[in-house]
């Protein structure tokens, strides 16, 4: 015992440093709810629990660092971690599951008599969390870099992200209680949040008697605070006209302390958030939060592009202190305030030029008044480019002028969504746009409905061909199909990156990258949110393989396209079929056993296979091949309506994911076909035993080799497909007869037809086949 008073002297030393900045309290604590706590934490299994070293901070009450201390170095950690009272890390950490009910805690374990010979490990463990995670090094830090490392963690950012958007469901049901239209709302908060940074109305704004004259110190103080910002003239009379419905507003107005009490939330709540978590697109999120909430987008306006991919975008373009960014449909102004983060970062505290960043290096223009009022808030908010963002047409001549005069570098934007197709701007106009902005090898980054890159006809067409003569497509990137689930808005879209003023090469290869995984998941109230902190990981790999332009087969592929051809990875990549795995067939078994059963064609299900002999899937070579290497009948089915259809006994297959396709029994068949593979266009593929006749959503591929066997095993490579196709991109004859198809082979390379059944014959239930 004598000897670990050394290490707590190290301990006690190095905090005392800081005693400005925290409290360091030893084996016990005057705080309520800490004693509390660890009433039941004991490293003995029962009783109280004290810890070394008890620290909290003066200004941050949500974080607790602990410290546990050990003489030897020997005594440091366990290796089952649950040996409490012997070890400082295990006994650390159990005062940390304790603790971490209430708290945010660093628990940090210490051993070692001589700073020379000190050991220490940090973890931290985030509010009701399950676990801790390791975190800085293996020697202490200031208390201030640990307060700082701990609100960088993307664990903490997760952490106060969800606590942001469960405020902001409860937020929305106030402001829905007090009729504020859903439109109005963002531009509400935006307002608080500019008047808060005023210090006088931060002061004074509670002592208002009357709720009119604090909506009217509100705008007044947001309009003030905006001319001081070099907002002047028509642009200030304009965002002006968009805050003035606050001094109108019934409840706003006229309610007492309605206004009052959404300024104190909104400054404890989205306030701290934002100045802890700075250069993030906060209302830009609280505005799709709303619109999700509303579950409607319409007359609101635009499609707002998720945090996460907006700083995607910045890596892609390289983005650093000397670029120039402009968005052209700058909505909120995500894309230009993940590139700042960016650019601010690369000037490592250069101050003159962190200022030439926000006064001259960030370029918008919006043309929805309200949405332009949100982005000046957001960009005001971050005390950046104000007056460099424009409320209009990015098409109008002077506004190209004004911006090509600034000459940007790299380009974002996320085009308006066509609503009307006879009315609306084709995506590929804004691109064109805002290319023509960029200086010559200027990059440009934008996300575009998939519709955009596959069209090989009409308008569109045109628009592909225009861009790639005057600019090169280096990527286009296949992006998650509910990437903008939160905007209520089901669209698959892909990113594509042009270099400004290079005439697309005649051979050039593009690169393209399957990205459909960004690790997201939906969360009931909470949307799709980067639940498991996969996406940091994922997206390393992927800035990774665009920048080596890697190909890898699933992942990627470089091809040499036209304007012509589909651009899109789905339409060129191959499928690895070294992924496949044994329970891939045995499942088509149970899918089509299943079907036989409720057909009544068998009788009873058994789980034996025809074989007993164990084979391997890659014991043979395995090659790629096209459908006329395989099948020597390609036909499609023909429509029939379920109007047109008389009940009988024939099967008839369409476009369904269940049942192995089949939808109905009919008598009056256009046509019949026996013993088939059948495609659905949404990539599924089936084998059918015996007579049927299918809709003119299946394709029918017949060989005189297939028999139930060979084509069951068929049928689940081909539907390792099923990726590639997808509402807008549906798997017709067009677009699968290039598609390859990998199988095992004979001697002379071809497929070996007698291995596949052989295999099937070898897997569970086979003998009901």
């Amino acid at each position: 015992m004598v000897n670990e008073r050394k290490t707590e002297a190290i301990v006690r030393e190095h905090f005392g440093n800081f005693s400005d900045q925290i409290y360091i309290e030893e084996q016990r604590s005057d705080n309520p709810k800490i004693d509390k706590l660890l009433k039941n934490a004991s490293k003995k299994g029962e009783g109280k629990g004290y810890p070394e070293f008890i620290i909290s901070y003066k200004t941050n009450s949500d974080l607790l660092i602990v410290v546990e201390c050990k003489a030897s170095i020997t005594k440091h950690e366990s290796k089952t971690c649950d040996k409490y009272s012997e070890f400082a890390v295990d006994g650390v950490l159990l005062y940390t599951s304790y603790l971490s009910k209430n708290f945010d805690v660093l628990a940090i374990a210490v051993s070692g008599e001589t700073k020379q010979s000190l050991k220490v490990s940090h973890f931290l463990h985030l509010k009701n969390a399950k676990k801790a995670f390791p975190i800085f090094g293996n020697k202490f830090l200031s208390v201030k870099d640990y307060l700082k490392g701990y609100l960088k963690t993307p664990e903490k950012f997760s952490q106060d992200y969800n606590t942001l958007l469960s405020f902001t469901k409860e937020l929305n049901g106030k402001l829905h209680k007090r009729r504020i239209l859903e439109s109005q709302r963002s531009l509400l908060i935006s307002s608080i949040l500019i008047a808060l940074e005023n210090k006088a109305f931060k002061i004074s704004y509670a002592s208002h008697k009357k709720p009119y004259d604090l909506a009217v110190s509100l705008i007044q103080t947001v309009s003030s605070e905006l001319e001081r910002a070099n907002i002047t003239g028509k642009k200030l009379d304009n965002l002006n006209t968009q805050f003035s419905f606050i001094k109108t507003d019934t409840s706003l107005s006229k309610e007492k302390n309605v206004l009052k009490e959404f300024i104190d939330d909104i400054d404890e709540n989205i306030n701290i958030f934002i100045k802890t978590h700075r250069y993030f697109d906060v209302l830009g999120q609280l505005y799709v939060e709303f619109l999700r909430y509303a579950n409607s987008d319409k007359g609101l306006g635009i499609v707002l592009t998720p945090p996460h991919i907006t700083d995607l975008f910045a890596d892609l373009a390289q983005v650093n202190k000397n670029s120039i960014a402009y968005d052209n449909c700058m909505g909120t102004g995500g894309f230009l305030i993940s590139a700042m983060k960016k650019m601010i970062s690369d000037a490592k505290g250069d101050n003159i030029k962190i200022k030439a960043i926000k006064k001259k290096q960030l370029i918008g223009t919006e043309y929805q008044a309200h949405i332009f009022a949100l982005a000046v808030s957001n960009m005001y908010i971050h005390q950046d480019g104000k007056t460099n963002i424009i409320n209009g047409s990015c098409f109008d001549e002077k506004i190209i002028k004004q911006v090509k005069a600034k000459r940007p570098t790299v380009g974002f934007l996320n085009p308006p969504y066509k609503s009307n197709k006879k009315v609306d701007r084709e995506e590929l106009e804004f691109i064109l746009n805002n290319l023509e902005c960029l200086v010559n090898g200027g990059t440009c980054i934008a996300i575009v409905p998939m519709q955009s890159a596959l069209a090989q006809k009409g308008k569109v067409l045109e628009f592909k061909k225009r861009l790639l003569q005057k600019h090169t497509l280096e990527a286009v990137l296949s992006m998650p199909n509910e990437l903008f689930y939160d905007s209520n808005v089901n669209v698959n879209t892909c990113v594509l990156v042009l270099k400004a003023y290079e005439k697309h090469p005649k051979n050039f290869k593009t690169y393209f990258g399957y990205w459909k995984d960004d690790g997201f998941l939906k969360i009931k109230n909470k949307g799709r949110i980067d639940y498991y902190n996969k996406w940091n990981s994922i997206k390393e790999d992927w800035l990774k393989n665009f920048r080596n332009k890697d190909e890898i087969i699933g992942i990627s592929i470089k091809k040499a396209v036209s304007g012509n051809n589909e651009w899109s990875v789905e339409a060129y990549m191959k499928t690895d079929y070294k992924k496949f795995k044994k329970n891939d067939f045995i499942e088509s078994i149970h899918n089509f056993v299943g079907f036989q059963f409720n057909m009544e064609n068998i009788q009873e299900i058994k789980n034996k296979s025809l074989i007993i002999n164990k084979i391997n899937l890659f014991d043979k070579d395995w090659k790629y091949f096209k459908y006329p290497d395989l099948f020597n009948s390609i036909s499609r089915g023909k429509r029939l309506t379920k109007m047109d259809r008389d009940k009988g006994d024939t099967l008839y297959f369409s476009a369904s994911e269940f049942n192995n396709g089949c939808t109905d029994k009919i008598s009056n068949s256009l046509f019949i076909k026996k013993d088939a593979i059948i495609y659905t266009t949404f990539g599924d593929a089936y084998y059918v035993k015996g007579e049927f006749t299918a809709s003119d959503e299946i394709s029918i591929f017949q060989s005189d080799k297939l028999n139930v066997f060979n084509g069951i095993f068929i049928s689940t490579v081909i539907s390792k497909n099923k990726y590639k196709y997808y509402f807008g991109r549906k798997a017709f004859r067009n677009k699968f007869i290039n598609d390859l198809i990998p199988l095992p082979i004979d001697k002379n390379k071809n497929p070996d037809w007698n291995f596949m059944e052989t295999y099937i014959k070898s897997l569970p239930y086979s003998s009901n086949l």
